[in-house]
């Protein structure tokens, strides 16, 4: 399903003035997208914004929004209101300025993405990819560059979002890539560019449950069908042009034209 704001944005403000969110307008265009992620496990999105609201008047650190598997939750007004300061970068890092010229709390939007314990990773993925390719889109910004992770500016302290990526099985650098792939088809840029699929009719059994993907070689895609372990699966092709998950971008191609990847075969 495209991404659609006004379905898919849900805005829970917190209150205003509290150390979480001062209610300070930015006074300055947004220039870049900080990727987060929450560093505790199976936490919802709607469980951390109600600890921060919680937790208001004690701790001056926060975030724009909240991204799991079910919901998109914006509790500082970024996309859904005039973009606030939030307290998401540490204000005595030097590489923020270094590369885009301010200090991250004054003119970046900060997404949190919320993984591990019950959080279907496929699903929380997807949201998160594609609530920073809007706001990317929103703000005009350009797709290659707008986003840094936080572990980039803040490298002694901070691990985000590489621990949430790796507990889904995927990379920062897949995230960046699934990020741009995501605002050119939300702004209709998108280029239809063949797969090379290389011929090979042959059968192979799963080491692990499979998703098998529609139309494309990637976990953005929707899911026709999961097959169990022992599973034995038909495939007439393959290519190394798929997602890369865990270092490995290999996928077949079933019969019917769908995609699993190799990672989870023998």
């Amino acid at each position: 399903m495209p991404f659609d704001p006004e379905k898919d944005l849900i805005a829970k403000y917190l209150s205003k003035p509290s150390k979480r969110r001062s209610g300070i307008p930015m006074t300055m265009p947004v220039k870049f997208i900080v990727a987060h992620d929450t560093g505790n496990p199976g936490s919802t999105a709607s469980g951390n914004v109600r600890y921060y609201e919680n937790s208001r008047h004690e701790i001056s650190a926060s975030a724009h929004i909240f991204v799991d598997d079910k919901e998109i939750i914006e509790c500082i007004p970024a996309l859904t209101g005039q973009p606030e300061v939030a307290y998401h970068v540490r204000k005595n890092m030097e590489q923020d300025n270094i590369l885009y010229g301010v200090n991250a709390n004054d003119a970046a939007i900060g997404i949190e993405y919320c993984y591990g314990g019950k959080i279907k990773s496929d699903d929380a993925y997807k949201k998160y990819v594609s609530v920073i390719a809007f706001a990317i889109k929103k703000f005009n910004l350009p797709p290659k560059g707008a986003v840094v992770g936080h572990y980039f500016l803040d490298p002694c302290r901070k691990t985000d979002p590489l621990t949430g990526l790796a507990d889904s099985r995927r990379t920062y650098d897949q995230l960046l890539k699934d990020v741009e792939a995501e605002y050119l088809d939300q702004t209709g840029g998108a280029q239809n560019i063949p797969l090379n699929i290389h011929p090979q009719i042959n059968s192979i059994i799963t080491t692990s449950k499979l998703n098998l993907r529609k139309n494309e070689p990637s976990t953005r895609t929707d899911i026709v069908n999961t097959v169990s372990v022992g599973t034995k699966l038909e495939y007439i092709g393959w290519t190394d042009d798929g997602e890369r998950i865990n270092g490995v971008s290999k996928w077949y191609k079933t019969p019917e034209g769908y995609f699993f990847w190799s990672g989870g075969v023998m």
